[in-house]
């Protein structure tokens, strides 16, 4: 998977279609959100509390899922069926379970598979390839996600949010605010939803699947960390226990939370870790991503290097450029030196100005400049070519087109 993968950077702050980490309640075992925020001690801030969303079977592994199933009054094998019927068929109807009883179809259903999002609205981009949902949660919140078939692989782009906390300026989901946490389950939706479009060939390019996913979208995941490493889980366990998404395949974002990134790296997931710097000096970076007061770049940057030297996984960097902000060539000289020799690759990305705002894109020369600088330090660099802007897709963009956030 690569760290192209995302809508273009309008409502970034963190990492890109989201925007900084938010302070958010803490989601249990089952997935349901609480109200004490789960973040790293000291920063976060309790989240409004909110009715938690119906259990679902992405939410429990498989040994829970078990009891669930017992308790239900059904044999426990009816546990892997079910399953089966989720994250391998992508089965939507318990009509079409036909190898449960008829009896047992609707119970398991509503019991284990409840209805967690609705699409309230879908729009689309680059000849049908690029697809942005807005999703409505059973409480009335609102997320984000979206879905880039390119020629060797399909992407999606997940929110771990409703809303973000973290306040980056730039960022359309920041300047909503934090509304609160996702489920493991409403997270895993996000995936299987566009799993199901995929297969029914809606998507220009012929039948396919979910190759590669990315928690770009709203909200700062490792602010919602407990949900975040279920849904991976989830995402990455074996079928029928998961979809089976390889952990290569996956990519976890964020502003630089740095107590939950060194706690990822002891979770053996090995995914790809995004650090959203979007600058190399403390000074601007307290202003464009404010959980930098609490954690400065040195120190995002060895927790970065940390996770790396326990995973053997290469960090990316994930860099917004901003029109005469971050954009001289004296900071890609700074950012290069703080890089050089490190399992690392950077990501230049053309900033997606939210309406309204005094933030806009790097003209294309200066990011190129800025490019050609990095490189000269030993750094693999990529400039963005940005997706779903005419669908605002930057995270964030969709929801506050069409709804207030939800509080």
């Amino acid at each position: 998977m690569t760290s192209r993968d995302r809508a273009t950077a309008g409502g970034l702050g963190r990492s890109g279609m989201r925007s900084p980490a938010a302070a958010l309640p803490l989601v249990q075992a089952a997935g349901a959100v609480a109200g004490v925020a789960a973040g790293p001690p000291g920063l976060t801030r309790p989240a409004p509390r909110r009715a938690a969303p119906p259990r679902h079977l992405a939410d429990l592994d498989p040994a829970q899922r078990r009891v669930a199933v017992s308790e239900l009054g059904e044999p426990v094998f009816r546990a892997g069926q079910l399953s089966r019927h989720y994250f391998a068929r992508l089965t939507r109807d318990p009509v079409e379970m036909t190898d449960l009883p008829a009896r047992s179809r609707e119970r398991l259903s509503a019991a284990l598979l409840p209805g967690l999002l609705t699409a309230e609205r879908e729009l689309s981009c680059d000849s049908g390839t690029t697809r942005k949902t807005l999703w409505r949660a059973f409480d009335g919140a609102y997320l984000e996600s979206v879905l880039m078939r390119y020629p060797d692989r399909v992407t999606v782009c997940v929110s771990s949010q409703a809303g973000c906390g973290m306040a980056c300026p730039f960022c359309a989901t920041g300047q909503a605010g934090l509304t609160r946490n996702l489920s493991a389950a409403e997270i895993v939706e996000q995936v299987v939803a566009a799993g199901r479009v995929l297969a029914t060939g809606a998507v220009p390019g012929g039948a396919a699947r979910v190759s590669n996913v990315v928690f770009m979208g709203m909200g700062e995941p490792l602010a919602n960390y407990r949900g975040v490493i279920c849904a991976l889980r989830r995402i990455t366990d074996p079928v029928p226990d998961g979809l089976g998404i390889s952990r290569r395949s996956v990519t976890v974002s964020t502003v630089g939370l740095v107590p939950a990134i060194r706690r990822l790296a002891t979770e053996e997931l090995a995914v790809t870790l995004a650090v959203s710097l979007h600058a190399p000096d403390d000074e601007l970076r307290d202003e464009l991503v404010p959980v930098n007061t609490r954690w400065k770049v040195a120190e995002v940057l060895a927790s970065a290097w940390a996770y790396a030297a326990a995973t053997g996984r290469r960090v990316s960097i994930e860099y917004a450029l901003i029109r005469d902000v971050n954009d001289q060539a004296w900071r890609a000289d700074m950012l290069g030196t703080l890089l050089a020799g490190r399992l690392v690759h950077v990501n230049l990305i053309p900033l997606n100005p939210t309406p309204g705002s005094r933030w806009t894109a790097s003209e294309p020369e200066v990011a190129s400049q800025f490019a050609r600088r990095l490189e000269s330090h030993g750094l693999p660099v990529t400039v963005r070519n940005t997706r779903g802007r005419q669908i605002d897709g930057a995270c964030g963009q969709l929801a506050a087109s069409t709804h207030p956030p939800v509080r």
